[in-house]
């Protein structure tokens, strides 16, 4: 028997992540200008960090937490859910984990059987058609409406669904594409799931950040669906917190001993220390939220503007929400997102991400991150500007 046959097919089968494969790449060529990296640039605030390290000194981080989550925690959990989401909740009803991710991971183990199918709006986020894999289920990508702004389709939606179908995923503000899906087409979900006895699962980790009106909305508020949704939250991007590697998730406290069965396989707890640092983002000022969003805000505008100035071979739609958008790009014939992303990357010396990691329709397009210095996003055009200019008279 060879190594191929030793391993799970359902793993062996799984693509790499290009979000990650680009990062390697990258790191390979000097003086790379980096828009392919949903990381942002400008770090935690200091009393995040100052309340790690008190918890540190105090010697409060060397044992476990319950799986659960500290329950001080899990108390000013509650408190933004009420204040932020309009969710009503108790600590029994929230399990902290080890980000958004793993969170999103323990609840599809916990909702999903081998064969069952999983309904999710494409584009989206590569990781949760992984977890579907993972959990032997079968992801169903339903497209979004491009040309309106890659909003849902909610009569594919519905046409979508069989009697296998268990579950509905999506991500608002979305990732890769910054749509915010509007409190209507999310009541019409809710329907949707409500007629059909489906879970919904929700990625909420860009919850903050929506622009021009836009307003983020949870489907988790709505009374009639507390036993069909499992709500996941994140501080990652809220208080630009990546490595800190620490979020929540919410669910009707029937379910949540059940997804505690696959959270603590997956993690036992989440690291206690950056409970601690979670604590300290809570509590402690929000200004650094507010300001975060404004910073978003002038970087989206800025790469709109440059965008703008690329029309001979982007389109995009303008996000209203998160720090990425996901423009179309001109292929030539027989070249992919791929191949386009990286030459681009050889040759400009500018990482982006491949659509095709995104679902089906997410071929020919884009990702790119505006959570960088604008410094970096004008390093980044400049080089593109340039390599497009001589691409068109080679």
């Amino acid at each position: 028997m060879n190594r191929a046959q030793r391993m799970s097919n359902r793993v062996s089968q799984m693509p790499k992540s290009a979000i990650h494969e680009m990062t390697r790449l990258s790191k390979q060529i000097e003086d790379v200008a980096f828009l392919s990296w949903a990381k942002p640039t400008s770090g935690a605030p200091v009393h995040i960090g100052k309340a790690a390290i008190e918890a540190i000194n105090k010697g409060f981080v060397d044992g476990y937490s319950v799986s659960l989550g500290l329950v001080e925690l899990r108390q000013e959990i509650v408190k933004k859910l009420k204040r932020d989401n309009n969710i009503d909740a108790n600590i029994s009803q929230v399990i902290v984990s080890v980000g958004a991710i793993e969170g999103l991971a323990a609840a599809v183990m916990a909702c999903i059987d081998p064969g069952d199918e999983v309904i999710l709006p494409s584009p989206t986020y590569s990781t949760h058609v992984n977890q579907v894999i993972l959990a032997s289920g079968k992801p169903v990508f339903v497209p979004t409406i491009e040309e309106q702004g890659f909003i849902l389709d909610i009569e594919a939606i519905k046409k979508a669904v069989t009697p296998k179908t268990k579950a509905i995923i999506y991500c608002s503000p979305s990732n890769p594409t910054g749509t915010v899906f509007s409190e209507g087409q999310l009541r019409q979900i809710a329907e949707i799931a409500l007629e059909h006895n489906l879970m919904v699962i929700t990625d909420e980790a860009y919850e903050y950040f929506t622009y021009d009106g836009h307003k983020h909305f949870s489907i988790g508020s709505m009374p009639e669906m507390q036993k069909n949704v499992v709500s996941c939250f994140t501080f990652t991007k809220t208080y630009a917190m990546t490595g800190w590697r620490i979020g929540y998730l919410h669910a009707h406290e029937e379910l949540i001993p059940q997804i505690n069965k696959a959270h603590i396989p997956f993690a036992i707890c989440t690291p206690v220390v950056s409970q601690y640092a979670a604590l300290g983002a809570l509590k402690g000022p929000q200004d650094c939220v507010k300001n975060f969003k404004e910073k978003y805000l002038r970087a989206r505008n800025l790469m709109c503007e440059r965008l703008d100035k690329l029309s001979h071979v982007f389109e995009y739609q303008k996000p209203g929400g998160s720090y990425l958008m996901f423009p179309k790009i001109i292929l030539k014939q027989g070249e992919d997102s791929k191949t386009f992303c990286e030459k681009l990357l050889r040759e400009a010396k500018v990482s982006t991400t491949p659509g095709n990691d995104f679902g089906p329709t997410g071929q020919g397009h884009l990702r790119l991150s505006f959570c960088v210095s604008e410094d970096m996003i004008n390093k980044a055009f400049d080089r593109m500007d340039e390599y497009f200019k001589v691409k068109e008279f080679e």
